[in-house]
C-alpha cells in the first residue's frame, strides 16, 4: 500500500488507479510516487544541517562509573561485612 500523491488515499501495490479519486499515471502519479514516499534524500539534501538537527542538544554519555554508584557499592560492602561479622 502507498498513499496517492493526489488525494492521500491508500492505493494497493500494483493498482492501476487510486480507488479514492481515480488518479492514475496519466492524471497524477507514476512509478516515482512509490519511491517518493520513502523520504530519501535528493540533491538538495544538506547533510550538515541534518546532523545538526538530529544530534544537537544531547549530552554526551559519561564514561566510567558515576561517583554515586561507587558510594552505593561501598555502603553495600559495609552492610554485608557488618552482617557477616555479626552472625559469625
Amino acid at each position: 500500500m502507498f498513499s496517492c500523491p493526489h488525494c492521500g488515499g491508500e492505493v494497493p501495490d500494483g493498482a492501476k488507479a487510486c480507488p479514492e479519486c481515480g488518479s492514475d499515471e496519466k492524471t497524477g502519479w507514476s512509478e516515482s510516487a512509490d519511491a517518493d514516499r520513502l523520504g530519501l534524500p535528493d540533491e538538495e539534501f544538506n547533510y550538515d544541517e541534518f546532523v545538526k538537527r538530529e544530534f544537537s542538544g544531547r549530552k554526551p554519555v559519561p564514561h566510567g562509573i558515576h561517583w554515586f554508584w561507587w558510594i552505593i557499592a561501598i555502603l553495600l560492602l559495609l552492610v554485608i561485612g557488618a552482617l557477616f561479622f555479626k552472625f559469625k
